[in-house]
Parts: C-alpha cells; structure tokens; sequence
C-alpha cells in the first residue's frame, strides 16, 4: 500500500519526530473525520510499497527521506506559491523553498519531486498578471530541477470564505473567485509559461476546466513512484487508480494525517478550519502518540490540504 503523509496537513514540516516513532513501532492509528473512529495503518517495510509527502518545508524532515530512500521509493508533493503574507502567513522563503527542492531532486532524482503551484487566489494583490509574473519567476528557478507543476484554483468552502474575509478585513484587503472562463484563460497562459521552460502543467481536482491544455494530476503517482524506485535501485510497485472525489487520478493510498494539524496558517487552507487551533494542536502534540492529533472540525472537508 502507498503511504500519504498527508494531504491532511504537513508533516515533514511539523511532525517527523512522529513519523520516525511510527516508522520504528510499525503501525499509526488514524481517525476516521466522518464517525471519529481510530483504525491501523500498517508501517511495517513490508506492507509499504511506496511513500508520497505533501509538505511546504521539508528541510526538517531531511533524515526522514534518508531512511525512506533506503527502503522504499517517494514522492515529495512539495507547495511553493509565494502568496503574501496576509493569505500565508508563516511558510518558509521562496527562496528557501526553491533551494529545498533542489536538494531533494539533486538527491533522489528529478522525479521525486513535484512542485504545486497550488491553489491560485485572486485577489487585488494578486491579480491575474501578477500570478503570471510570480509564475514565471519561479518557474525559471526551478526548470531542470522539477518536471512537473500541479496547480488549482482556490475551492471556496464555507469555512474557506469565512478565514478569506476575516483576513482581508484584518489587512484591507480583497478577495473574488473567478469565473470559469478567466481560470481558464489564466490556466492557458500558465501552461504556456511552464511548457517555454521544460515543464508539464496539470490541475488536480477540478474538472470544470478539463478540455483546457492542462491535463488532470495524479498527485499519488504509482508511474513516477517506479520511475523514482528505478533511480533508487527499488522493486516496482503495483497500485490501481482509485481518485478521492470527482476529477480525482490518484492511485489507491492511505493517508496517515490529521485535519486541524497544520501550523502554517495559510487563510484558504482547505484542512484547517481554525488555525489557532491548529497551533495548538501541533504545540500540544505527543511524538510518542500513535496518532497525530484529534479531529476536532464537525465534518470533513472535501478537498485535501495542499498547503
């Protein structure tokens, strides 16, 4: 079974002491966010054909992907937007980002990373041109380093509008969802942009904008995770498609994280439904623990973090 760790928040950045005490004992425990029931995720070596990270700082977790690199291939699903501080508040540098993935490439191999550029917020400090001008700088930083660029349009769930205009009140700011034809006139321009410099562009989740040129991601990659065990000196693994929600491509995975973990503070996360909260939570965390923390939202949201 390939491993997500996770979706649901980041835990490279924040919580690598745990995944290394689950890794050494074998198993976590995760909650189900729907009846708040714990189940076992097995860790074992052999019940693990593959990991997939989703992080917007894995400097900290370097000896992690050591160890993992030694026994199994993975993917790092790694966000670097650039967005102001007002709609992200406590994320690492672009610059510190940018050298991070380019350590990870250098060292496992280009394939072993993706960058997402994910999700786009329109606002009036970030209007369409200037997401083509942020684009394209990063972009021109990482070409030859990532093959890939997942991006998405930020997906305004209830609690998303609501921590969007607290912190636009708070900053003076403003904030809209485009139509779809502005997304997809945006989406056009930014496969243009990322092809120029060597890289494909996909969207993940949002077929409303499919028939566009961008094609659909597969964020759990099983393709890239043999290309990746390949380069690593890995067996192959085998792994059937089994999307999360509509639009969906991912291969069938477990994910071993928590909604309300996350500690980035990012205004339109779609996990996190207080992030005060989510700092306490991670403050308050046991690494000993064979969960991360309990899920705390009444309901579940329908689309995974990427931030």
């Amino acid at each position: 079974m390939i491993i997500s760790a996770s979706y649901k928040t980041d835990i490279p950045a924040f919580y690598g002491s745990w995944f290394r005490a689950r890794r050494a004992t074998g198993h976590c425990e995760v909650q189900n966010p729907w009846n708040r029931k714990n189940f076992t995720v097995s860790l074992r070596d052999a019940d693990c054909s593959g990991f997939v990270f989703w992080t917007r700082n894995a400097r900290p977790f370097g000896p992690e992907l050591a160890r993992t690199a030694r026994t199994h291939p993975f993917l790092v699903q790694y966000t670097l937007t650039g967005l102001p501080r007002w709609l992200e508040r406590s994320v690492i540098s672009v610059e510190d980002a940018i050298s991070d993935i380019s350590r990870i490439s250098t060292q496992y191999g280009r394939d072993s990373v993706v960058w997402r550029y994910d999700p786009i917020v329109t606002s009036n400090t970030t209007p369409p041109d200037w997401h083509l001008t942020n684009f394209r700088q990063i972009a021109d930083d990482l070409s030859g380093t990532v093959d890939e660029v997942v991006v998405s349009f930020a997906q305004i769930y209830r609690k998303t509008r609501r921590n969007l205009e607290q912190a636009a009140h708070k900053h003076e700011a403003e904030w809209r969802d485009p139509d779809r034809n502005e997304k997809g006139d945006l989406l056009a321009q930014l496969h243009t942009i990322a092809a120029d410099r060597g890289l494909t562009l996909t969207t993940c989740t949002q077929p409303e904008l499919a028939g566009g040129p961008a094609e659909p991601a597969r964020c759990i990659d099983a393709d890239r995770l043999n290309r990746v065990a390949t380069h690593l000196g890995h067996a192959a693994i085998t792994a059937r498609s089994k999307g999360q929600r509509p639009g969906c491509l991912c291969a069938e995975a477990r994910d071993i994280g928590a909604y309300n973990s996350c500690a980035h503070g990012c205004v339109y996360c779609y996990a996190v439904e207080d992030a005060a909260a989510a700092r306490h939570a991670h403050r308050g965390h046991d690494a000993a623990a064979p969960n991360l923390t309990p899920v705390t939202m009444g309901h579940a949201p329908k689309k995974a973090l990427n931030s």
